[in-house]
């Protein structure tokens, strides 16, 4: 079900195991002034949420931000055919039954300054054995001061799971928007990484949804500097 945070912003949740641990996920929806609709991270498209997004306005485009949030992506473009898919660099080598329209940042995309956008470039895929990291798309929705990221930073707290709590404490990444120390050994061209977040942080943003843990809605900008630091200093 979808659920509204802001003017033209919704978001909608689902639950998802990875690596046997209960993370779920979490999509979120844009609306264009034209009333297009863009679905960051598409979850399974259940006939309650079509019924919403429907209402809503016309699905135009499908975001797989990262190499890893493509798993509903192939079922939601049987719902909407009409729909582009959006992808990261990479992803039409990994998944290349999918049907990417485009690929950022090597083909542009003008959201009319309703949405922006940065490639967190500079890491590398790790496996360990399943964990993959690797450059993910980051949007910022001005009009709601709102940073959209993927697995760039986590928030779980404690109203998620005990098993949750200790595998975040064991990552360092558990009560706090950070990263965990993987992305840290994740990075191999820290420059591009470096330059990719100060243009994130350059962003006038307040709020931040994340793919999995608690959105943050106040001060998040300084909390992810302060995550941040490592790289920026």
């Amino acid at each position: 079900m979808l659920r509204q945070l802001d003017n033209n912003l919704w978001v909608a949740e689902q639950p998802l195991k990875f690596m046997g641990l209960p993370v779920g996920t979490r999509m979120t929806v844009i609306r264009l002034a034209d009333n297009s609709l863009l679905l960051i991270s598409p979850i399974a498209i259940t006939p309650e949420i079509k019924q919403q997004l429907n209402s809503l306005g016309t699905v135009r485009y499908l975001i797989a931000p990262n190499l890893f949030h493509h798993l509903f992506l192939a079922d939601c473009q049987k719902v909407y055919p009409q729909a582009q898919i959006i992808a990261p660099p990479g992803l039409e080598t990994k998944q290349p039954q999918l049907k990417i329209a485009k690929t950022l940042t090597q083909d542009e995309i003008d959201f009319n300054s309703e949405l922006e956008y940065q490639l967190f470039s500079g890491f590398q895929i790790l496996i360990i054995p399943q964990i993959k990291i690797a450059n993910e798309i980051v949007f910022y929705h001005p009009s709601t001061k709102t940073l959209i990221i993927t697995d760039s930073a986590f928030n779980f707290d404690g109203s998620y799971p005990w098993i949750i709590q200790l595998a975040m404490r064991m990552i360092d990444s558990y009560q706090t928007l950070k990263p965990s120390w993987l992305e840290k050994i994740a990075v191999r061209d820290k420059q591009a990484a470096k330059t990719a977040i100060a243009k994130i942080l350059a962003w006038d943003f307040e709020r931040v949804i994340m793919a999995h843990g608690k959105i943050v809605e106040t001060n998040a900008k300084q909390q992810l500097a302060a995550g941040y630091q490592w790289l920026v200093s």
